[in-house]
């Protein structure tokens, strides 16, 4: 947790020793914040709840191009 925020954040449980690790957090009602574990101090990207399992359903089911 970075020390100038008040929120609860939790490593996914898919991370991997390959350094992609993401965190959430829930920061309001209907509020969740994703940010890149390497960079605590960094930005957030914020999604409701279920624009966040949209967005996970469409990572597992290959909707998104490769980068």
């Amino acid at each position: 947790m970075c020390p100038s925020d008040p929120w609860d954040w939790h490593r996914s449980s898919y991370s991997t020793g390959m350094n992609n690790c993401v965190e959430t957090a829930t920061i309001g009602p209907g509020l969740l914040a994703v940010r890149d574990a390497h960079r605590a101090t960094g930005p957030a990207l914020l999604f409701t709840p279920a624009a966040w399992a949209r967005f996970v359903t469409g990572l597992s089911r290959g909707a998104l191009p490769e980068l």
